[in-house]
Formats: structure tokens, sequence, C-alpha cells
């Protein structure tokens, strides 16, 4: 049954907390975003090597620490809490995932443990040109020439595909859609987009008769990229409500910090009335999302619906929370000298990465039979 966080998961989230607020300053999100990479491969080494961090759910006997979803969705909560620059979801959450759910242990004794040190920058390119994500949306195509595999397709909006050295690829196949895993080599080439939140980067992946190994049977690809899917969703959710509580957080100090008429702003009581909305909000996607973590923990049936719900919900809450803080602060909007124009292009860039909230308002009907 779903339930609060032990005493060990709370000083866990701690360590992470303060591990982050180091690591990862305002100054060193905006350092990053205006390099090439998007990220630090210092701090990305010391994330593995320090606190384990890209292990956090990957199995002891693969390198890792073990742990399951909760874990890994206390350390996404503080990472959207400080919008952190680095291949943390692509690696972890879509490529570690589809590796784990593949079934495939030959696969996984042998591309797990890079993952878990850190050595392993890794993603899911979904070669998917209609905006579908879902089996249904996948174009790529996976041919055997002899023993081998080759795959050819376009990938246009790859999490960190411009530094990935391991790609996970579903492709069609006689069979139906496959997953495959792909190294970065010949017939790969990546370009990096311009995009509105360059803390989590995006790029064009093409695969032109690119080398490919199966992963896991090719008969349960499609139910494998589902089940990674609805992961990702539930990856996802966590880092906007840490990114939402954030955003909530820094309207609060603004009101208690800004005196007009002789009194903090967050005396009147309009703002009060806006205040409160926003927290409804916020506490309401931290409780979605810590319901699909437990259905991901659990490997709940109500995985697929949990991860719709709180895809939806989270979604829209990081949105009003980073719209109305923007409001707070006077309607400043794109103002580059504060953070808040940060987590408001992280919020819109969100919203459709990995389907807006109505793609998923629609899948959860349809998924709990409405």
């Amino acid at each position: 049954m779903f339930s609060a966080l032990t005493e060990e998961q709370r000083e866990f989230r701690e360590l992470v907390r303060g591990f982050l607020a180091e690591k990862s300053t305002e100054a060193d999100v905006r350092r990053l975003m205006a390099t090439e990479q998007g990220y630090d491969p210092q701090l990305w080494r010391q994330m593995a090597e320090e606190v384990g961090l890209q292990g956090i759910a990957i199995a002891e006997e693969h390198g890792g620490q073990g742990f399951g979803w909760i874990e890994l969705g206390i350390v996404l909560e503080e990472m959207g809490r400080v919008l952190l620059c680095a291949p943390y979801f692509s690696t972890v959450v879509l490529a570690a995932s589809a590796i784990a759910e593949s079934g495939d242990a030959e696969a996984a004794a042998a591309r797990l443990p890079g993952i878990a040190d850190g050595s392993t920058i890794a993603t899911l390119a979904f070669p998917g040109e209609n905006g579908r994500w879902d089996a249904e949306g996948v174009t790529a195509r996976a041919t055997r020439e002899g023993g081998s595999w080759r795959i050819s397709g376009t990938a246009p909006s790859t999490i960190d595909g411009h530094v990935a050295s391991l790609f996970v690829v579903p492709a069609r196949t006689d069979e139906g859609v496959s997953l495959f895993l792909v190294d970065r080599g010949d017939g790969v080439a990546s370009t990096s987009l311009q995009t509105l939140d360059q803390t989590r980067r995006l790029a064009v992946v093409t695969f032109d008769g690119a080398a490919a190994e199966p992963l896991g049977e090719p008969s349960a690809g499609a139910a494998t990229l589902e089940r990674v899917l609805d992961l990702a969703a539930v990856g996802l959710a966590a880092e906007q409500a840490g990114a939402a509580r954030a955003a909530f957080d820094m309207s609060v100090a603004y009101l208690k910090e800004r005196v007009q008429f002789g009194q903090p702003i967050g005396a009147f009581q309009a703002l009060k009335h806006m205040a409160a909305d926003v927290l409804i909000e916020v506490e309401s996607a931290s409780s979605a999302s810590s319901y699909a973590l437990w259905a991901a923990a659990e490997s709940r049936d109500q995985l697929p619906a949990a991860a719709s719900l709180a895809a939806a919900f989270c979604t829209d809450a990081l949105v009003t929370a980073c719209h109305q803080n923007i409001q707070f602060h006077g309607g400043m909007g794109f103002t580059w000298e504060v953070p808040a124009h940060l987590y408001f292009k992280r919020a819109r860039a969100d919203e459709i990465l990995l389907g807006d909230a109505d793609f998923h308002r629609e899948r959860l009907a349809q998924r709990i039979g409405v």
C-alpha cells in the first residue's frame, strides 16, 4: 500500500538535496546552458562515484545500488528543483529502464554497469516523425543482413542525443516493433537543436544502415516500449513536481521580501489567494507523482493509469506554478536576471516532451475504461 517515505528515504533526500544545492547553483545552470555539451563531465563522474546516483535503481549484480523507483523518484524531484543540466533522465530513466525492462539478461550484464559507473551516456532515440509517443509512432526500419541487423530512420527530438554513446532504438521488423541497441559509430549522426529550454538538450539523430543489436524478444518490443514510456512519464512527473515546488518556494520568498506600501506584498489578500491556489496545485502534483512512483516501484497493474494521471497533472501544475511565479514577480516575463524564466522555459518544454497533458488525459480515460 502506498505510504509516506521511511526515515532512511528522508535522509537520502537530504543527502541528494545537499549535494545538488552545492553542485548545481543558478550560476552553474546558466554556465552549462551556454556550453556545447550542456553538462559538466566532472560533476557527472562525481554523481556516479561519490553518491552513486546513476546506479540508484540498477541491480547490484550490474554495479548499481539496487534501490527502486521511490529512491529514483527522490533523485529526480531534487534534480527538478535545481534544473540540473546533465544527461540523467535520458541515461537512467529512458535507456537503463529500457534495457532492464527488456528482460535481456545478456544485454543487461553488458550495458548496465557502464551506466551505473557513469562511463556510458545513453538515451532512447524514438524514431517517430508524426509526434506520437507510442509503438504506433515508430517509423524506423530494421533489416537483417546475414547474421546482423541494420537500422535506418530519424529520431527528430532525442534527449541528449548529441552526447549519447549508446542508443536504444525502437524499429519496425517483420515481427512488429522491436528494440535494438545501437552504439555511436558508422551510420549514426546527430545534430543539436536550438530549443526553448537549454537546461535539457535535444538533438536530431539519424541512423543510416547503422549496426544494431537486438534487445529482448522481438515479439515483445512493443509491450516493452509501452512500459518504458510509462516509466518515463513517471520519472518526468517526479522532476516536474520538484520543479513546481521550487517555483512555489521562489514565489513565497519574493512575496515575503518585496515591500510595497510599507508591508510585504504577501500580506495582500489577493496575492494570498493566488499563492494558496498554487500551493494546492503543487501539493496535488506531489501526491500524483508519489502514487505513480509507488505503482512503478511495486510493478502494479495501476502503473499505466497512474503514469498518465501523474503526467497530465504534474505537467499542468508546473506550468501553473511557473506562470504565477512570474506574475508574483510583477509580470516581468522573460527577464534574464532572475531564475523564474528558466523554470518557465523548462515547464513549457516539458509540456510536449513525452506527449502533452491532453494526450495523457486521453490515455488515462482509455486505460480506466471511460
